[in-house]
């Protein structure tokens, strides 16, 4: 699934017959409107389909789960309210009809302490309990607001609604999630194994290629061809390329970008990890890092050696900030201040990523051995300052397991005289995130993107996936 931009929540709303179903009118209508204003779709019964306009008896829930089953293909989340104290059989028994395996967001609506005479009061407050227990006892996950109750129409339940659409883009986009594997990884990198068995079972299937047939289809590309042109023409105008390279790596990078985007876009994949050395400058002539930045920024992320568990770990934060991620080493102390540290690659980071311009030139510590004529398609320039979130995940073959960290940092503003893709990075408690990562055998790379995304990862870890979480504060 590519990153979707406007989602579709299907609403339940509850109530219980021995309170005002006038207050359900009004939550409904608030609810709706915060919801169109926020840019979002919304699937609900009409308000005629049932006594109230909400969902209470087991003949509501059916007609509910109908109409949510017509529209499964549509809906990513359900939004679940509580005007009042709500019927919590009513609620539980919509969703094991329907059956569609989605996040769901439960909210419940403030009382007013001037209001709780028996026309006015909710008691959602409690009600909510009643619901929360139903779904416990079902094994459905959910996730809660950040107060037990609060007023739709409050700035606290918007920010909640934001969060758990980015909940739902993650579990959308990984339950048919297609990694691509270009290539085989470095045969001295056995850090970038994983299981592609484990990841299949939470829905991520990873399809390979191998690395001569890229090559071989980017060969075919006529010099003539439509697609070729402008495909150089976005190289030129994607970063400043120094006099002293030749025209002749432009078009080999052209027909090289050209040739994996057809194969991601006649296989759908979702995101990808590229055998990026040695074998394409070897036998090629150039690397794959401008490609990999380009389907980046395009919000394909690809991940460097083939790291598929990288490359899932980028497309989960892209899912769930909606910006490009970039897959980064952990790689350098910045002297003396251990929180801090610096990050880099050679670089494949997607442009937005730096400062200023980019510059497109010859790979740095690979040229040395495989020669600069070969290594044309590095993205160089200095990571821009800001907040960012990172995130890794690793599978325990030996546990049967998808482990993970998160947390957040910041990009700093700080110098560091290495070429490539710089970051200087200042992350809370890094030497006790570093313990762990040796302690727990996770790899060098690390994921990161611009934004505090964290707690978005965290309900989809530990709502959802059950995977097991680190998470770093």
């Amino acid at each position: 699934m590519a990153y979707k931009q406007k989602l579709t929540f299907g609403i339940i709303i509850g109530t219980r017959g021995f309170f005002n179903f006038e207050l359900v009118k009004g939550v409904r209508e608030k609810l709706l409107a915060e919801l169109k204003n926020m840019n979002y779709n919304t699937v609900i019964l009409p308000v005629d389909a049932t006594p109230t306009g909400a969902v209470e008896t087991l003949e509501d829930a059916r007609k509910c789960a109908e109409l949510f089953s017509q529209n499964r293909n549509d809906i990513d989340g359900i939004i679940i309210s509580l005007p009042n104290f709500g019927d919590e059989l009513g609620i539980v028994n919509t969703l094991k009809y329907a059956e569609l395996n989605a996040p769901i967001l439960v909210h419940a609506e403030d009382d007013d302490n001037d209001k709780v005479d028996v026309k006015s009061r909710r008691d959602a407050f409690c009600g909510k309990l009643s619901v929360c227990n139903n779904l416990y006892q079902y094994g459905i996950p959910f996730t809660d607001t950040t107060y037990h109750t609060c007023k739709v129409d409050s700035d606290a339940f918007k920010a909640d609604v934001q969060r758990f659409a980015g909940i739902c883009r993650v579990i959308g986009g990984l339950k048919h999630a297609r990694i691509g594997a270009i290539g085989a990884r470095p045969a001295a990198f056995q850090t970038m194994r994983s299981s592609e068995k484990i990841f299949q079972a939470s829905g991520i299937t990873v399809v390979p290629v191998d690395l001569s047939e890229i090559i071989g289809a980017a060969q075919k590309i006529d010099d003539k061809a439509g697609v070729y042109k402008t495909k150089v023409q976005e190289i030129k105008d994607y970063g400043a390329i120094p006099a002293f390279i030749h025209d002749s790596k432009i078009t080999l990078q052209a027909k090289l970008g050209i040739a994996i985007d057809n194969w991601i876009h006649e296989n759908d994949i979702d995101a990808a990890g590229v055998q990026c050395w040695t074998s394409v400058q070897d036998n090629y002539g150039c690397a794959t890092c401008l490609a990999m930045s380009m389907l980046g920024e395009r919000l394909i992320p690809c991940a460097c050696e083939v790291d598929v568990a990288g490359v899932i770990s980028m497309y989960m934060l892209m899912l769930a900030a909606g910006k490009p991620s970039a897959l980064l080493d952990w790689n350098n102390n910045f002297g003396e201040y251990r929180n801090m540290c610096v990050c880099t690659h050679c670089s494949n980071y997607p442009k937005s990523f730096f400062e200023n311009d980019i510059q497109i030139s010859n790979l740095d510590v690979l040229g040395t051995t495989l020669g600069q004529e070969n290594c044309f398609g590095a993205i160089k320039g200095k990571v821009k300052s800001g907040p960012m979130t990172y995130f890794r995940i690793t599978t325990d073959d030996t546990l049967g397991m998808i482990r993970t960290y998160v947390g957040e940092g910041e990009f700093t503003d700080d110098v560091y005289g290495m070429d490539g893709g710089i970051a200087v990075t200042r992350v809370k408690n890094l030497q006790m995130l570093l313990k762990y990562m040796c302690k727990n055998g996770f790899e060098h790379h690390v994921a990161m993107v611009r934004g505090n995304v964290s707690n978005i990862l965290t309900a989809v870890i530990e709502d959802y996936l059950g995977w097991d979480l680190y998470l770093q504060e």
